[in-house]
Order: C-alpha cells, then sequence, then structure tokens
C-alpha cells in the first residue's frame, strides 16, 4: 500500500500539486487585476482636469502613451510639461491639486461597483486560496481607491498584504514595492510569483528577484515585456491560469 502525505491524495514519491506551488502570489491591480485605465482612470482625469481649469484631455490613444510614465500624479506632470507652459515645480503642484481631484472622482466610481474584474482573475485567486497560496498587492496606486476595488473585485478578506503608492518613496519601475510586500509576508524572492500587465512592472518586479506573469492587455500589448517567465493575453485562455500552473511557472523558472 503506498504511503500518502497528510491531507493528500498522492502517494510520496509522486509529486503532489501542494509540493509545487508558490508561497504567494502578488499581484498589480491597474489593468491587471482590472482594466481601470482606459475608461476609469482616462475619464476621471479629464473630469478632474475640468474642475480644475487646466488645459488638458486625454483621449486614449494619448492616455495609452502616458501609460509608460508609472504613477498618476507624474504622468500629469509629465504631460504639463510637454506643452512647455509651467517649469517643474509648477508642474508639480499643478500634478498634485489635479491628481487629488482625480482621486476622490475615481473613488466614486470604485464605490458604485462600476469596474469588473478581468476574465479569470477571481478564480484564480479563489484558487490560490483554496491552496493555502498568500495572496498580495503591489500597487502605485493610491490606497484611498486600491483597498475598496481589489475589495470589490475579489472580496473582502482575499487578499492578506496591501502595498500602495503611498507606502513607497519610489513608484514602479523602482522594486520598492514589491521589495516591501515581501518584507511584509516575510518571504524570500524565490517561492513568490508576480502578475503584472506592463513592462514597467515586469521591470519592477523582476528587479525585486521575483517571477514574473504578464498577462496583458489592449492598452498594454505593444510593451516590451522580455523577461517574462510567461506572456499571456488572458487569465482564462487559451486554458484557464490556476495555482498549479503558476507552480509550474515558478519551478521552471529557477534553477
Amino acid at each position: 500500500m503506498s504511503s500518502r502525505l497528510p491531507g493528500s491524495s498522492s502517494p510520496i514519491g509522486v509529486q503532489s500539486p501542494l509540493l509545487r506551488l508558490p508561497q504567494a502570489v502578488v499581484f498589480d491591480v491597474d489593468g491587471t487585476l482590472a482594466e481601470t485605465e482606459r475608461d476609469g482612470h482616462r475619464v476621471a482625469f479629464n473630469e478632474a482636469f475640468t474642475v480644475e481649469g487646466v488645459d488638458l484631455h486625454w483621449d486614449v490613444e494619448r492616455y495609452r502613451e502616458l501609460l509608460g510614465v508609472t504613477g498618476g500624479r507624474e504622468r500629469v506632470a509629465a504631460a504639463l510639461r510637454e506643452q512647455g507652459v509651467l517649469d517643474d515645480g509648477d508642474a508639480d503642484a499643478v500634478a498634485a491639486r489635479v491628481h487629488r481631484t482625480k482621486t476622490e472622482l475615481f473613488v466614486d466610481v470604485v464605490r458604485r461597483g462600476e469596474i469588473d474584474p478581468r476574465p479569470g482573475v477571481r478564480d484564480l485567486v479563489d484558487d490560490l486560496r483554496a491552496h493555502g497560496v498568500r495572496v498580495a498587492v503591489a500597487t502605485t496606486g493610491r490606497r484611498a481607491w486600491v483597498e475598496p476595488l481589489v475589495a470589490h473585485l475579489l472580496g473582502a478578506d482575499a487578499v492578506e498584504i496591501t502595498v500602495c503608492g503611498d507606502d513607497v518613496a519610489t513608484l514602479k519601475p523602482d522594486p520598492e514595492a514589491y521589495l516591501l510586500a515581501l518584507r511584509l509576508l516575510g518571504l524570500d524572492a524565490d517561492g513568490v510569483v508576480a502578475v503584472e500587465d506592463s513592462g514597467p512592472g515586469l521591470a519592477a518586479a523582476r528587479a525585486a528577484g521575483l517571477v514574473t506573469v504578464v498577462v496583458t492587455n489592449p492598452d498594454t500589448a505593444h510593451h516590451d515585456v522580455a523577461g517574462a517567465a510567461v506572456v499571456r493575453e488572458a487569465f482564462d485562455r487559451p486554458t484557464p491560469l490556476t495555482a498549479g500552473a503558476l507552480g509550474d511557472v515558478l519551478a521552471g523558472a529557477r534553477p
């Protein structure tokens, strides 16, 4: 008779899925858990420009270009500098004011429950939790909207650790958010997988030593994601992304 591990249906000596799972998975938010950028943040920014009397309006193509700049406040300041109307100090001050207003507007959208998770995301998180894999978030977004959005997308208790742009001095592609998430989890990078959607996010995760799965969206499909362990266009196609699949990615990427 074969011996079995406690709580396992696999005989000892036969690899069990439970033995190859990551210890934790750290998710980005914008564009990863939900496609928030084009019809969420962009719209809120344009409303904030009107409220604050700032002569900017971002269509879809312009906003897509600006996604190479991480951080909403930084994105506004970069656009103002490109116009050549404001010097660095004035651009930063106006950007901070616009960003505060935009955050208030976006929080209202989030609290109305108008943003849905990307197909397959919630199934993946549920599968991770069912297998005892810890779930965390590392994002450049502000806590005022990140926490209610994540709770709406995944459930109130789905995420153990949430690192936001408020918590770090330097935003992605700097690895600070991921390094802080690892520290709060009390884990080394070797047992953790990051899930991102963009080039800057991938750079941040890799700089923190994390094996990274990139699930692109229409706004980031053109990003350079060389160095990702896996690149997909969706969580649920061609096959659903699962806890076991992330474990396989981790095992295959580590020497």
